[in-house]
């Protein structure tokens, strides 16, 4: 039996103008994807890894779980290239839009409230978190799906609605583990108010079987390896999270959708007050619990960022509705416009649509925001995503110079010192080389099954010297290489190509990543 009030109006299809718009918003959104990256900048060092996984399927991995792998290996088949990188990352951005945009049309919201929801996400940091292929992109998407999905059901109490939220919350579980701060707001948010009754529903606990199935063979790959996971969020707090200023996240939710604060606010507010709006009062709370999970855990600030198209498109609605009569029309342009003027002001900042050497000779813009600060709590020479972008292509191109140069290639490994560097060079290289790694997933990578006599290091450590002097007599020869990009942030890393092995270097490597693993146990 529905106990809720129903505040879905009947389906209409969209005047054909509507839907024009729609998809003229979305295109919009795919043309600057494409337009705020100069192409100076490579890729990011976290997308070589995402992209390397391709050639590694499987239900897990150190840092992430395996939908990424995915979506790399549909890359992969595509071509590999850097258009479709950045395509799919927009892609997500552009399903989140839509989302939006259903979201107001089933409350009531009209063609001004859905343009004016979209814009207010369109025009936000989210243009920065779509720019990079990483999981963000479609963690967001996500977040707002499952919300919405959410307030499907609510309205209606059919079963299809939960058990799409149940499917929702699996697949961006198999992206990234950020969801369960939903799933951790929503649950108190059900016992403040009458959203306890969806608990009495028998599909809800199917729902819930169903998800805990879908995402089994990870944890079951979790649990086999260990749970790497939690390796990696200890890791996390005690080199990053540790560095991150309760403040500064406070601050990053405000920058995050500054022309949109109104609308986020008039959003929470009607959540509250406004009578149509009041089976959802379950969203106004975990909007709150959320949050406070994360400042408590003290998580870096764009974890927060999928949930706030939901309550954009929740302010829309209702302000379509308030902004409707007398003086207060005047406000509906003010409204659109807001976002465009954020996006204006901080289109330099917070986009690498400058060559390196512009950036770097305007330090102050980028300062003011704080964004050049890195993880290590330290002010650098630009923001590091834009360091971690540079170099990449010169580096894979030092390596194929010393693989050339190797007498038996084929018996040549490359062995790198982080993760960003393997993925570069497996994804610049023209030569036959399969970079690996003592970091992150390369540990398990190692292909062991021929013998190697000539190794190419690439070294970025502040001890590079003395491992290439400890190394050298071990070899009949040592050629020495460095990556000379002056803004990378692997500037100045060594790569050393060692040839002629007078030991045998397999049995060396195996005994190293033994030791490596044991450590991770």
């Amino acid at each position: 039996m529905n106990t809720f009030t129903t505040v879905t109006p009947p389906f209409r299809k969209d005047p054909l103008s509507w839907q024009l718009v729609l998809w003229g918003l979305i295109g919009l959104k795919f043309f600057i994807q494409y337009l705020v990256i100069h192409p100076d900048f490579d890729l990011h060092r976290d997308e070589y890894l995402h992209l390397d996984q391709a050639n590694h399927l499987a239900w897990g991995y150190q840092s992430v779980p395996p939908f990424t792998s995915w979506v790399s290996w549909l890359i992969r088949e595509l071509g590999n290239t850097e258009f479709w990188v950045k395509f799919f990352p927009a892609l997500f951005g552009a399903g989140t839009l839509w989302v939006v945009w259903e979201i107001i049309r089933v409350t009531g919201g009209g063609l001004y409230a859905r343009v004016l929801g979209v814009v207010c996400v369109l025009f936000s940091a989210l243009i920065r978190i779509n720019l990079l292929y990483q999981p963000n992109s479609f963690d967001v998407l996500g977040w707002v799906t499952a919300y919405y999905l959410l307030l499907r059901y609510i309205d209606s109490q059919h079963p299809k609605w939960i058990y799409g939220f149940a499917l929702t919350i699996a697949l961006s579980f198999l992206n990234k583990y950020n969801i369960l701060f939903l799933v951790m707001g929503l649950i108190p948010a059900t016992l403040l108010t009458d959203a306890r009754r969806l608990w009495s529903d028998k599909h809800l606990y199917f729902a819930i079987l169903m998800a805990l199935l879908l995402i089994s063979p990870n944890l079951w790959w979790q649990y086999a390896n260990d749970f790497p996971v939690l390796r990696h969020m200890k890791e996390l707090s005690e080199r990053q999270l540790v560095n991150v200023d309760r403040k500064d996240f406070v601050i990053g939710q405000v920058l995050f959708f500054l022309g949109a604060v109104p609308v986020i606010v008039a959003g929470l507010a009607a959540l509250l007050v406004y009578q149509p709006f009041r089976n959802y009062r379950i969203f106004f709370w975990s909007f709150f619990i959320t949050l406070f999970i994360f400042l408590y855990l003290r998580a870096k600030n764009y974890y927060a960022i999928g949930l706030y198209p939901f309550y954009i498109a929740m302010g829309a609605t209702a302000l379509e509705t308030y902004s409707s009569r007398g003086w207060r029309k005047y406000l509906k342009p003010l409204l659109i416009a807001l976002p465009l003027m954020y996006f204006g002001l901080l289109y330099d900042p917070l986009f690498p649509h400058k060559t390196p050497q512009q950036i770097v000779e305007q330090p102050d813009r980028y300062r003011k925001f704080g964004l050049l600060r890195w993880e290590d709590g330290q002010d650098h020479h630009m923001p590091q995503d834009f360091a971690d972008m540079l170099g990449w292509k010169e580096m894979a191109q030092r390596v194929d110079s010393l693989y050339r140069l190797s007498p038996q290639p084929r018996q040549t490994l490359v062995i790198c010192d982080n993760y960003g560097q393997a993925g570069a060079v497996n994804y610049y290289t023209r030569e036959a080389v399969r970079a690996v790694s003592f970091n992150a997933d390369y540990i398990h990578w190692f292909d062991l099954s021929q013998p190697y006599i000539h190794v190419i290091r690439v070294i970025s450590s502040r001890e590079k010297i003395q491992e290439i002097e400890a190394l050298s007599p071990f070899f009949e020869r040592t050629v020495i290489d460095s990556l000379r990009h002056p803004y990378a942030r692997e500037s100045g890393a060594a790569i050393v190509g060692f040839y002629n092995a007078k030991v045998d270097v397999n049995a060396v490597l195996e005994k190293e990543i033994q030791a490596v693993l044991e450590t991770h146990r």
